[in-house]
């Protein structure tokens, strides 16, 4: 019997901007350095319904994209599939072409046919040469009239290794309207809610998701499949926790896909995360890509991993990082076609086998930041991969009109990835994770960054504290960071209309080209650093700098090697809202210049003992009875 692996899907909502994810156009080249598009037969209006498009008299598509291809090296590196199936239901003349791809991007013909009239084609494709890398994937060209794609799937004969059903896990704080369209999403997909056996949504807020317009009647139409759980804010890292804590009670459940609350889900994604999930060899975390949710076709990473000297995560090489695919399709794109490993999977869509929450435990207890990549982590130490599973994504509320770093996250960013080190680095005394962190510590010091730094100061000491605070802190970490805003007047958001907006003196500096900001690197990092920290530690501050600021600076134009230059600036806040007045404060900067060098040599000194203190710990920490206790508030 054969079991589909993969739909051909297409776009409902009429959006020219998702479409290259979905189909291509018909020819590229390469114009002055770039790639040039210089047809364009894939329209969002010759899109008919969720499985059928059109193709125009006379015209060639390609479905050489991100949703419809199939990632062929990623199913025969993880899957007991050796083959799969290409069925394709067609109305109209036309040819159709099957092509595969190499891991160097080599586009290569497989086969064609002639169609005409109703017909259903089928190719049988071999999964055996796709160690490295390389897709599959067909194109349609219409003949003397419209040629029209009914609908297609990807499916094998191959038997399952485990054929359990899927529970989903959803956290959310405050974000009620995004929950209740993602659960209209679900409830819109009869095969998807097929594999389904629970949806727990844990609602964490104080807006809550069961007063949501519309709630009542997507909760009636996914009936005992939804259990919505209300418990005190725990953080992503507790949320999650809880999915996985009910999951491991669900005897009908093999695998748990958590999902973020500000996304829109393709659900087919779902689908495809499960099947990958049943037909792989031992169990694998199945991640999903996430696709920017204001600049639709915008991906995010493609393979994420953590770089073991300075133990900082990111994509494994920076051609990844924003992908837009309006201007590089995935033929375009040659590093798209080798098959790329991960260290770990972002929880904004990651589905996690059963068998390996039983086997290493729940989430850190660690509010938010870092709990992904430590799972990834922890998961690969005891033998289970993370695979980013190409053609599995949604789109996430990106983080370029936030700051994350400078805010009341800051505190988590800094301790939370110390913990992770100590629980996974291999490096002695940290590698070189204390010192980059301490460079980080110095760079906000020199941009009249204190807030951060004072809370990178208090994760430090909360890391030397040693791990049984983890869970009684939990409910107090967020809000004690918040608090401490109130002791840095660089925090406050100066919005328009605001009548003590600070004016500065000098006007507004002058926008930079983008190609020609230079950051300083190596030597001239060190001669920058070198000569900046003791200005500022010898800098006075002027009474003209305290009632006014000198220059006003556009977020995009505050880089932080010119912000050290002025001892009172005026910046806009990173989301837009307002302005943000940074003035420099020697007592400040000399104090937590200080506690930071100390506390991070304190923790390298003290690396070894306290590495074995939290990994001697972490079973405790990770487990169902002690997160139980933190569910019941302890």
């Amino acid at each position: 019997m054969a079991t589909t692996l993969q739909n051909i899907v297409f776009p409902l909502d009429k959006d020219p901007d998702v479409l290259p994810l979905y189909a291509d156009a018909e020819t590229w080249s390469r114009i002055g350095g770039r790639d040039v598009r210089l047809s364009q037969n894939a329209h969002i209006d010759n899109v008919l319904s969720r499985s059928s498009v059109r193709v125009r008299e006379g015209k060639r598509v390609s479905y050489a994209s991100y949703f419809n291809a199939f990632p062929a090296s990623y199913w025969q590196r993880w899957t007991v599939v050796d083959a799969v199936r290409l069925t394709l239901r067609t109305e109209g003349p036309g040819t159709i072409i099957v092509y595969r791809s190499n891991a160097g991007g080599v586009q290569q013909r497989v086969d064609s046919r002639s169609v005409t009239g109703a017909s259903e084609t089928h190719f049988d494709l071999p999964l055996r040469s796709f160690t490295d890398g390389g897709w599959y994937w067909f194109d349609l060209i219409a003949n003397e009239s419209d040629l029209v794609l009914a609908g297609g799937e990807w499916t094998t004969e191959a038997a399952p290794v485990a054929t359990g059903k899927l529970s989903l896990g959803m956290t959310t704080y405050n974000k009620p309207d995004y929950c209740v369209a993602t659960l209209g999403n679900i409830a819109d997909n009869p095969a998807l809610l097929e594999g389904i056996d629970r949806i727990f949504l844990v609602d964490q807020g104080t807006q809550r998701v069961r007063d949501q317009e519309g709630f009542d009647e997507v909760a009636a139409r996914l009936g005992e499949q939804l259990r919505v759980i209300e418990q005190g804010n725990l953080g992503g890292s507790g949320g999650f926790a809880r999915s996985m804590a009910e999951t491991l009670e669900r005897e009908d459940t093999d695998f748990l896909l958590l999902l973020d609350d500000d996304v829109e889900f393709e659900t087919e994604s779902a689908l495809r995360a499960l099947q990958f999930g049943r037909f792989s060899r031992t169990p694998v975390i199945v991640g999903g890509h996430m696709f920017d949710l204001l600049d639709k076709p915008v991906l995010h990473a493609w393979a994420e991993v953590v770089r073991p000297e300075p133990f900082l995560w990111g994509p494994s090489f920076e051609e990844q990082h924003r992908h837009d695919f309006r201007r590089r399709n995935l033929r375009q794109t040659k590093w798209m076609h080798a098959r790329l490993d991960s260290d770990y999977n972002g929880w904004w869509m990651c589905m996690i086998p059963k068998r390996v929450i039983q086997e290493i435990g729940l989430s850190l207890p660690v509010f938010i930041k870092w709990d992904d990549a430590e799972y990834g982590l922890r998961a690969k130490a005891a033998g289970f991969r993370t695979v980013s599973l190409p053609g599995v994504a949604l789109w996430h509320v990106s983080w370029l009109d936030k700051d994350d770093s400078q805010d009341w996250q800051a505190y988590f960013h800094t301790r939370n990835r110390i913990i992770a080190g100590l629980l996974h680095s291999d490096r002695p005394r940290s590698g070189r994770l204390m010192q980059n962190s301490g460079r980080q510590d110095i760079k906000k010091l020199l941009n009249m960054q204190y807030y951060a730094v004072q809370l990178a100061v208090d994760g430090m000491r909360d890391v030397l504290r040693g791990p049984d605070h983890l869970h009684e802190d939990l409910a107090k970490d967020m809000p004690r960071a918040r608090a401490r805003a109130a002791e840095f007047p660089e925090t406050r958001v100066y919005r328009p209309g605001d009548p003590d907006t600070p004016v500065s003196r000098g006007g507004r500096a002058l926008p930079e080209l983008r190609d020609k900001v230079t950051s300083p690197k190596g030597a001239g990092l060190a001669l920058f650093t070198l000569r900046m920290v003791p200005e500022h530690w010898r800098r006075q501050a002027g009474e003209a700098d305290m009632s006014a600021p000198e220059l006003e600076y556009s977020k995009h134009d505050a880089h932080w090697w010119r912000i050290p230059h002025h001892s009172s600036v005026v910046v806009g806040a990173a989301d837009g809202s307002g302005k943000m007045w940074y003035r420099f404060d020697r007592a400040k900067f000399r104090r937590l210049l200080r506690e930071s060098r100390e506390l991070s040599r304190e923790i390298e000194k003290n690396w070894d003992r306290l590495a074995a203190d939290y990994r001697a710990a972490l079973p405790r920490f990770t487990s169902v009875e002690e997160w139980k206790r933190t569910f019941e508030g302890r």
